[in-house]
């Protein structure tokens, strides 16, 4: 056939029949030496291959590939093909492009055993993902998430370092699941204990537990909030709480700011007291200047019950969440849950001292987050003017 014969001339001078001719043509092999080749009859190593008929919903049938191959000698378009055999045509045309051959004098067969084949082989598993096959990418990532870097922002600073090489490139999920997924070994196991989680396992979301309302006198509710709090656009709203230690005899105040997510840690060496809460969040604001405190928004936690005097000796006006509304303190809630990698549940937070929550607060402040288009709290707060508008 290279030689110009046609497939039924060239069955011919072979000695075999047409249908024989065209499923050599098509990519079974021929017999080996010695053995005669019986018209009609297929090679046992091609017959044992075949596709299952149950996977015909998902992936190409065998059959369906030799359509594609008698209609592409005649001519026929990819889009004709494809609604032919009820496929869309990015199938057909991805099916020819991954599993077509050159030919000796030049340009390209499609022949369809031999793509079966290949399609086969692609599907085998188990297989080596592509944080196995690159030792410089693996490396990337353990790093990282020792630093205690979430998955999303590794994959985000590999496409920054590494943006004209596509090898370094995976998403989120990829890593999640060289963590997760047991017998993988891509990643060292114990790296789990880095993400926020600490989980070496997914675990489903939960219902909140119903919560007991201890009412604070002469609270202002967040529907009275400025408006301008909840768009993000004008700087100075926080959102305040407090992550409790063992027993819940300690616990560490947290302040983040709405637009640019910048956190403050609040220590509390003298307990959670309402009035010593008031006096630790009096004595935090001072350190950042006056046009940065526009509001502070809380939940209905006992801690705040002298939230009258810290609005009096610190001119903040302190708003309230509605009960069981988290949502209302999202950057707020989703800061504690980074915090916990550092304080974890259970243990006693008086321990640590104001240069170990500066430091703690310093490296998440230079984070960098989905949020403000991957830069840090940081750079966001640096380039807040310096006098209120």
């Amino acid at each position: 056939m290279e030689q110009g014969y046609s497939t039924r001339e060239a069955a011919r001078i072979v000695g075999i029949n047409l249908r024989t001719g065209k499923k050599w043509r098509n990519g079974h092999h021929s017999p080996g030496k010695g053995k005669k080749p019986v018209p009609g009859q297929q090679p046992e190593e091609a017959t044992d291959r075949r596709e299952p008929a149950s996977l015909a919903s998902r992936y190409l049938r065998e059959e369906e590939r030799i359509h594609i191959a008698d209609r592409l000698r005649e001519k026929a378009s990819i889009r004709q093909i494809a609604v032919e055999l009820g496929r869309s045509p990015s199938t057909v045309s991805r099916e020819i492009g991954r599993n077509r051959r050159p030919m000796p004098r030049g340009g390209f067969s499609y022949r369809p055993f031999h793509a079966d084949n290949r399609a086969r082989h692609r599907r085998a598993r188990p297989k080596v993902g592509k944080i196995g096959q690159n030792p410089e990418l693996r490396d990337f990532i353990q790093e990282h998430l020792t630093m205690r870097w979430s998955p999303e922002q590794i994959c985000q600073a590999l496409r920054a370092r590494f943006p004209d090489r596509p090898e370094m490139h995976v998403v989120h999920e990829t890593i999640y699941q060289a963590l997760y997924v047991q017998g993988r070994g891509e990643l060292r196991r114990e790296l789990t204990r880095s993400l926020r989680t600490g989980r070496a396992m997914r675990r489903p979301h939960r219902l909140s537990n119903k919560r007991v309302n201890r009412p604070i006198k002469n609270m202002v509710m967040i529907s009275e909030r400025p408006a301008e709090a909840a768009d993000r656009a004008v700087p100075g709203h926080w959102e305040g709480d407090l992550i409790i230690g063992r027993n819940g005899q300690s616990a560490i105040g947290t302040l983040v700011e709405r637009s640019t997510r910048y956190l403050m840690l609040v220590h509390l060496p003298t307990g959670h007291s309402g009035l010593a809460t008031r006096d630790a969040l009096a004595a935090t604001v001072q350190t950042l200047p006056p046009h940065l405190w526009r509001s502070l928004t809380w939940d209905q936690g006992s801690e705040m019950a002298a939230h009258r005097a810290f609005t009096v000796a610190t001119d903040i006006p302190v708003y309230f969440c509605n009960p069981a509304s988290p949502w209302q303190r999202g950057s707020n809630e989703n800061t504690n849950g980074l915090l916990r990698q550092y304080f974890p549940k259970g243990t006693d937070l008086a321990a640590h001292t104001p240069e170990n929550l500066a430091a703690v607060a310093a490296e998440l402040n230079s984070r960098p987050r989905k949020t403000l288009g991957w830069e840090t709290p940081a750079e966001r707060l640096a380039k807040l003017p310096a006098t209120a508008s």
